[in-house]
């Protein structure tokens, strides 16, 4: 891709959003296409929604943290990533607050293994923090310490995930509240629309589904890079919501599809996958970035979007576990208390 930088900040404009829209339209699919999968294999939803919806939403974050690192542009990697978690959780809350007007997402939600993707998330957030403030400890042949544990601790993650929700320990009690019968009566037609469709097919339009996203985050990535150069705003604060927000759209097309169907487990189990796959992608940031240690590049005030993360996931398991039928402006009080933590950590965050 040509060096972007000498394009006017109009065209890259442009170019930003033709990527976004790339990213949305083959987002939408990617949720039914991974439903379907789950239905046809037996595979959990939970699991699913973590590892392969959530791995696939997580391209533009790979292209967008791998072209910056690429480039020298390791702050931009850094606090995409770091940033990427809240906005994250925050699609969560916007999808409440829009596509289930008048209950609580998380009402709907009682799954167990929910609570061990949560927890795990927290654990991968809390030491992506203790990297940030302690910067590099040591490397090897040029990669850190830091970046391999994570992805360790990420692959440690997945497989306690799969192992619990195979056999889980426990399960929540109370009344399970049902989705609206015009999410079940589309979620029936959308079955029967691939009735005839092979699951060796589902895979193809997968595939496919997920290389658009590839292309569109690539471009979001560069051109995000060049704007935050042209605008003068900076690497930190773009990389935290600029590109973070466009990165993101995948959940946000997934994670509205997939409550419009009623997988609403899924939703949120691609949202948390997600999030933990932000994570374990310092490693290949690690290995792009070519000017030592990518943790020794980041500020401190990277810490701060960490523990931002870890409070808005905090408050969604607040709302998994209590799953109160509450809402304020007509979404869920969980929903509601993140978006304000949102909203007052970027403008904390901006401070610094």
């Amino acid at each position: 891709m040509p060096d972007l930088t000498e394009t006017s900040l109009a065209i890259n404009g442009l170019l930003f959003a033709g990527g976004a829209l790339l990213v949305w339209l083959a987002g939408t699919k990617l949720s039914q296409y991974v439903d379907l999968f789950a239905d046809r294999t037996g595979l959990g939803k939970a699991f699913a929604g973590a590892l392969l919806l959530g791995g696939a939403t997580s391209l533009p974050e790979l292209a967008t943290t791998v072209t910056a690192a690429s480039s020298g542009a390791a702050e931009l990697a850094g606090t995409n990533l770091l940033g990427g978690v809240v906005m994250q959780i925050a699609v969560l809350a916007l999808v409440d607050a829009f596509v289930l007007r008048g209950r609580p997402l998380t009402l709907f939600s009682p799954q167990s293994s929910l609570l061990m993707v949560g927890v795990m998330l927290i654990g991968l957030v809390a030491l992506a923090s203790a990297a940030v403030t302690s910067q590099e400890l040591f490397s090897v042949a040029g990669i850190g310490f830091w970046p391999v544990a994570l992805f360790a601790a990420y692959v440690f993650s997945v497989w306690v995930i799969y192992r619990y929700e195979g056999d889980p320990r426990w399960e929540p009690r109370g009344e399970v509240a049902q989705p609206p019968e015009s999410a079940r009566d589309l979620k029936d037609a959308h079955e029967q629309s691939f009735q005839k469709t092979s699951t060796a097919m589902l895979v193809g339009y997968f595939s496919m589904a997920s290389l658009v996203v590839l292309v569109g985050g690539v471009t979001v990535a560069k051109t995000g890079e060049a704007i935050a150069e042209q605008s003068g705003l900076g690497q930190g604060i773009v990389g935290a919501t600029l590109v973070a927000f466009a990165t993101s759209l995948p959940e946000v097309s997934t994670t509205y599809s997939a409550v419009r169907f009623g997988a609403y487990s899924m939703a949120a189990a691609n949202i948390l996958g997600t999030n933990s796959m932000e994570i374990a992608l310092f490693l290949p940031a690690e290995l792009a970035y070519r000017d030592g240690p990518i943790f020794d590049a980041m500020p401190n005030s990277a810490a701060f979007l960490a523990a931002l993360g870890i409070v808005v996931t905090s408050l969604y398991l607040w709302g998994i576990l209590e799953r109160r039928d509450k809402t304020i402006l007509g979404m869920g009080v969980d929903s509601f208390a993140v978006l304000v933590v949102y909203a007052c950590g970027l403008l904390v965050y901006w401070t610094l």
